[in-house]
Parts: C-alpha cells; sequence; structure tokens
C-alpha cells in the first residue's frame, strides 16, 4: 500500500515535524502533507493531532509507527546485505539515557571504531528515555531501571557505589567509609521519588533499621550538589556522577549491597540492525572495565538484569548477546 506516502508519513512521526521530515526526504512540505493526507483519507482516521504548531501521534499512527519502522528496517537490512550499511562509513545513532555519565565512554568509544556515524545524544528520566525507545526516538538507550517488557534487550555494562555527598568543611569530608547507623537523623537532601538511586537508598537503610530525615527533595543531581554546597544537608549520588567540585567530597557507605548497575537497552526487534548491533558490541568491554571499589565482583558481565538494585521491581532475564 502506498509505499511513497508510508515513507513521508514514518519521517513525519520519527521525526516530529513536517518540516524537519521534508527536509529529510528533499521535498517541499506540501507535498509531504498531501501525502500523509492520501493515508488519512484512506483509512478514514487521522494519524496525527496537531496541537498548534506541535503534532502529536494518535494511537493509530502509534501502531502504523511500529509497522512502518520494521518496514525501514527491512529496507535498511537489505541495503546492509548488499554492502551500503555494513562498513558503517555513515549514518546516525540515536542515544537515550538517564544521566550522561555513564553513556560517555561508550559514546567515545564507538566514535574512535565508527567516526563518520554521527551520535546524537538525548537525556531525560527513566519513564522518557524508554518512551523514547519504543517510539523509535532512540536506537539504544542506558538505564540503571530496566522495565519489565519483554520487547527489550538489556545488557549489562556497569555498576557504581552508591555515596554521601557532604560539603568539603563536613567531618566526614576525611573518613573512608560510614556505617548506615551514623546517618539517623542527618538532614538528606535527595532525588525525586521515582529515582534509581533513592530507591536503592532508602531500601538499604530500611534494611539497617534507618529512617532518613529528608529535607529536601530535588530533579537533578546538579542541584543536589549545590543544596549540599549551600549547607541545607547531605546528598545522595551515584559515584560515576559525582564528578569534580572543590567545594563537596563523596563518602562511601559500609553497605556492599549499596551498588547501582547500569544496562544498555534496545528494542529485541532492533538489535540486529547494524549501527544497534555495534553499539551492543562495546558492551562487554565495558562491563568487564567496570569498577566498584569496595563493592563486590566487578565484571557485570555475569549479572542478569534482575540482579538489580535491592528495593527495585524484579526484571526479567536479560536477553544476552
Amino acid at each position: 500500500m502506498f509505499p511513497t506516502q508510508l515513507r513521508a508519513f514514518h519521517a513525519v512521526a520519527v521525526e516530529g515535524s513536517f518540516t524537519r521530515a521534508a527536509a529529510r526526504l528533499g521535498v517541499t512540505q506540501p507535498t509531504l502533507s498531501a501525502q500523509v493526507k492520501t493515508i488519512e483519507e484512506h483509512c478514514g482516521a487521522a494519524l496525527f493531532d496537531r496541537l498548534g504548531r506541535r503534532i502529536v501521534l494518535t494511537d493509530l499512527g502509534r501502531r502504523l509507527l511500529d509497522v512502518t519502522q520494521r518496514m525501514a528496517d527491512a529496507e535498511a537490512a537489505a541495503a546492509e546485505l548488499i554492502g551500503d550499511a555494513r562498513t558503517l562509513r555513515t549514518g546516525r545513532l540515536r542515544v537515550a539515557a538517564d544521566s550522561p555519565y555513564h553513556v560517555a565512554p561508550l559514546l567515545a568509544e564507538f566514535h574512535r571504531r565508527y567516526p563518520g556515524v554521527q551520535a546524537v545524544l538525548g537525556i531525560g528520566n527513566a519513564e522518557t528515555v524508554h518512551e523514547d525507545l519504543m517510539h523509535f526516538a532512540a536506537d539504544v538507550a542506558i538505564l540503571a531501571d530496566v522495565p519489565d517488557d519483554p520487547r527489550l534487550h538489556a545488557v549489562p555494562c556497569g555498576r557504581h557505589r552508591v555515596v554521601i555527598v557532604v560539603p568539603r568543611g563536613h567531618p566526614w569530608a576525611g573518613r573512608g567509609a560510614i556505617r548506615p547507623a551514623e546517618l539517623a537523623g542527618r538532614p538528606m537532601v535527595l532525588r525525586e521519588a521515582g529515582s534509581v538511586t533513592r530507591r536503592l537508598f532508602e531500601a538499604r537503610l530500611a534494611a539497617a533499621g534507618v529512617a532518613p530525615r529528608i529535607v529536601m527533595e530535588i530533579e537533578s543531581r546538579e542541584a543536589v550538589r549545590e543544596a549540599v554546597a549551600a549547607g541545607i544537608g547531605l546528598g545522595v549520588v551515584s559515584e560515576a556522577e559525582f564528578g569534580a567540585d572543590a567545594r563537596l567530597a563523596m563518602v562511601a557507605v559500609d553497605d556492599p549491597e549499596l551498588v547501582t548497575r547500569e544496562f544498555v537497552v534496545c528494542r529485541i526487534d532492533r538489535r540486529r540492525v547494524a549501527v544497534v548491533r555495534a553499539f551492543l558490541e562495546l558492551v562487554p568491554g565495558a562491563a568487564a572495565g567496570a569498577r566498584v571499589t569496595g563493592g563486590g565482583d566487578a565484571d557485570e558481565s555475569s549479572h542478569p538484569p534482575e540482579d538489580a538494585a535491592p528495593g527495585a521491581a524484579p526484571r526479567r532475564r536479560a536477553r544476552r548477546l
């Protein structure tokens, strides 16, 4: 059915804009609009809701996108088969992550191997990243909390201690580690309730019989650091997210289970797409190089996703490469 019109719809759905889709396909915007309208008239239903200058896929549009994405993947697979994409000399990789800290080393290695492939990185919360992945706005994602979804393929790529952030002049700043019980009654600045790091931290304190005294809830890691520097309370972050800040110091907690795990995730029906497969191939090396000081075995490659942070919901077994 109407291959030209379906390509037009797919471009608009992926780009989220008639203007960008027209530029991508090398046609005028009126031509593109007419091609999409042909499909809508044929099926008697709208594919997009127009909200001012924004467009949003309808339920029918989302279902059609699932089909056209498979068509696009099939065309890409055919092109690879005849040699057009096998060398990855050109192309684009869209990555979504809930934090830039864990994905940066993987992107650096990917760029080193495939300098002609453009990488596009989007940062959002876990829910946004999952939506981007499922709606084809991202090719791969890096997440600490993999949804229990049989359509996903997840590979472990690292593990990091959760640490306490204190002002540089705090009495704990020179200590190697504190006991969980020492956090009782201390003012804490924590991320939002949906944060994987916060859920893990609260679960481990509960296991130790300690209830944190939360004085502020903040939605970004950067704001947590600023609040700690201002003396509002003690912060909690993944060690990899601590960064370099002369005002602050990090202190470990004497709990080997206080460790977050990161996963590279893609749709299972897209894991053989050349650019996705190339990114996944980086992961075993990254996992083998992951290190957790005082937190158990550093080789994450043997841990499936259901071995996730204590206190998190159980998850299915990862489909391994």
